[in-house]
């Protein structure tokens, strides 16, 4: 894979200077447009093998273009506040909106390449990273993103040669470390291994662009030009509609029977149960987020349903229980112009909780396959990804040692409208109303079939569904309270294994 990186490419200077104004002119214009447009951000990842110039390529790339919106990360080793997170996270906050680009000098290949030639890892672990971030660079490029890989390439003999030149200047000796050294030493295993990631994640959507590093003309002028290319490509490609995408139907059974129409809708909890009950659940739930293992791991609890479920009411009633430092509430509304220039997910990504922490999402990503369903806000397509697209997020956050907790909070069509009715005679409740919630009233049976494709899709053994019946709001707040505490019990016994 690496053999025509090999060959020697060079760029005499007369070349370099005769070429570089005209692709310098031609970065910024194009710049300036993809800023003016917001058509769609770029991600640039800039990977290769130590002293094959990554450092260098991205300063020469930030001032042909205008810095100002060039963002470029050189991620090392995570901090706390990223070890606290899914390894993902930290890339995910770095994300360029529309009109921006960000480069990423090493990027989200790294720790699981430098693993694997360290033997810290096997080949079947390294698969499944890139299987991971096959899809991860999947969704981002579904989403619109324009995402250009460039793996610069040094033979054997020419990266040790690189690394002494370095080393024997005194201006950029600071630049070769042990690492480097020991990365060399191993510099076989890694062309092996490297090899491997990249023939698994070189894809139609993002591919690799193997670059020889040992020059630098060649190895400025390739990114340059493949950078214009890509970017005009994108630019000037026309609006053209996309024919009707051929999808299975997704239909209630033909008896009409669903997962919500099976709820017993008629429970109902006493208030001296409920008054003993609460008081016995908050105690607890206090205590296993005051446990000493609690800090070793994160919760994230999701709400949804339909509206005047009750979400709110049992919302608090978990809050009710924390010490306030313990837990975040956090309300999802329409995206802001700043959260629709990103892919859905990452304003759920970017207020993750940290260890020890309780994040409570007041609705959350599945507004994808609910409202933005029901609504037509996003074409089919995009909704119907979006289910593995949101499994293989929560994943993500399991493996990282975070307790998933979904709840659909459920009521029937007569008792909504009796509680709408109650809000409109009532003051301090009547705020809560819109005309939202009327019009949304009339889509019932669209949104309880979306909610039963969702709860079918996305109903998985280590991110289940509990459904609340929800007619009988003590009753509900009692189970939420329940399955809370069960959760995170369970999590922090298998913590203690």
């Amino acid at each position: 894979m690496f053999e025509s990186a090999e060959l020697g490419h060079r760029i005499d200077k007369a070349t370099f200077k005769k070429e570089v104004p005209k692709l310098r002119e031609a970065l910024l214009l194009t710049q300036a447009e993809l800023l003016r447009t917001k058509k769609m951000p770029v991600v640039i990842l800039v990977s290769g093998v130590e002293g094959a110039g990554k450092g260098e390529t991205v300063n020469i790339l930030s001032e042909w273009m205008d810095p100002r919106h060039v963002h470029t990360y050189a991620l090392d080793k995570p901090t706390d506040e990223e070890r606290e997170r899914p390894y993902m996270w930290r890339f995910w906050r770095k994300l360029p909106p529309k009109g921006k680009i960000g480069v990423f000098v090493g990027s989200w290949y790294r720790a699981a390449i430098v693993d694997r030639a360290f033997g810290r890892i096997k080949n079947a672990e390294l698969d499944q990273s890139m299987e991971r971030i096959i899809r991860f660079e999947k969704m981002l490029t579904d989403e619109g993103t324009l995402v250009l890989k460039f793996w610069l390439h040094l033979s054997k003999d020419a990266q040790k040669k690189r690394l002494k030149k370095l080393e024997s200047s005194a201006e950029t000796r600071w630049r070769v470390t042990d690492m480097e050294w020991s990365h060399f030493k191993l510099y076989d295993t890694f062309r092996r291994v490297s090899e491997r990631a990249l023939r698994q994640t070189s894809t139609f959507e993002a591919p690799w662009i193997v670059v020889e590093g040992t020059d630098p003309n060649y190895r400025y002028l390739t990114l340059g030009k493949a950078i214009l290319e890509a970017m005009r490509k994108r630019l000037d490609a026309p609006d053209v509609p996309q024919p009707p995408p051929h999808t299975p139907p997704l239909l209630p059974a033909e008896d009409r029977l669903s997962i919500l129409s099976t709820l017993d809708m008629s429970l109902k909890m006493g208030k001296k149960s409920y008054s003993e009950s609460l008081a016995k659940l908050e105690k607890k739930m206090n205590l296993l987020t005051r446990h000493p293992r609690f800090k070793d791991i994160s919760v994230v609890a999701v709400f949804e349903g339909p509206d005047a479920a009750g979400k709110g009411g049992a919302i608090r009633r978990i809050t009710g229980a924390l010490d306030a430092r313990t837990y975040r509430v956090i309300p999802i509304a329409a995206p802001t112009e700043e959260e629709r220039d990103q892919p859905y997910l990452w304003r759920f990504w970017r207020n993750l909780p940290g260890t020890g922490q309780i994040g409570i999402f007041d609705r959350s990503w599945y507004g994808r396959v609910l409202v933005e369903r029901v609504e037509k806000f996003c074409r089919i397509q995009d909704w119907m990804r979006a289910y593995s697209e949101i499994n293989d997020f929560e994943e993500q956050l399991v493996r990282s040692h975070t307790v998933v907790v979904k709840f659909w909070v459920h009521i029937t069509r007569d008792e909504q409208l009796a509680r709408f009715k109650e809000r409109e005679k009532t003051g301090f409740k009547r705020f809560k109303l819109t005309d939202e919630d009327w019009r949304n009233r009339k889509k019932w049976d669209e949104y309880e079939i979306a909610a039963c494709d969702m709860i079918d899709h996305t109903g998985t053994e280590i991110a289940p569904w509990t459904l609340v019946e929800a007619n009988d709001k003590q009753y509900a707040r009692i189970k939420v309270l329940k399955t809370m505490c069960d959760r995170i019990e369970d999590a922090l016994k298998k913590k203690k294994n």
